[in-house]
């Protein structure tokens, strides 16, 4: 699935180009600064900024596990500034700022090791809800 690029919104940061594989389950974002990230659905979907996952005050994030083979059905744009990605399990509620995204793969293995310790810490794990 690949996304048209788009133009940006005054922003200093936004995607050259969207491209999802299904085969692979990874989103890569090229960022007009020249940034390549390949993000896994997975990350994307436990780092839903959706209020269902972040809850409405920091503190009370939520842990989302069982999410190793969540896949992406859909990317679709919310203006000139984000896009809803839809998952395959059915989360659609998270709307993912250029900004955002770039966050995600700027800090990708320090949020992923907090995601990791975290679901470590809650007897959880990537398989099972």
């Amino acid at each position: 699935m690949i996304v048209s690029p788009v133009k940006g919104n005054g922003d200093e940061l936004w995607p050259k180009a969207l491209n999802y594989d299904p085969q692979t389950k990874i989103l890569q974002i090229v960022f007009n600064g020249g940034d390549i990230f390949d993000l896994a659905a997975e990350y994307l979907r436990i780092e839903s900024p959706s209020a269902e996952v972040r809850g409405h005050d920091p503190a009370k994030r939520k842990v989302v596990s069982g999410r190793r083979k969540v896949g992406i059905v859909n990317i679709e744009p919310v203006g000139n500034y984000a896009v809803r990605l839809i998952f395959d399990d059915l989360h659609e509620t998270g709307i993912y700022s250029w900004r955002y995204l770039y966050e995600l793969g700027r800090d990708h293995s320090s949020r992923w090791q907090r995601y990791l310790e975290e679901l470590e810490a809650l007897g959880l794990n990537r398989d099972s809800p």
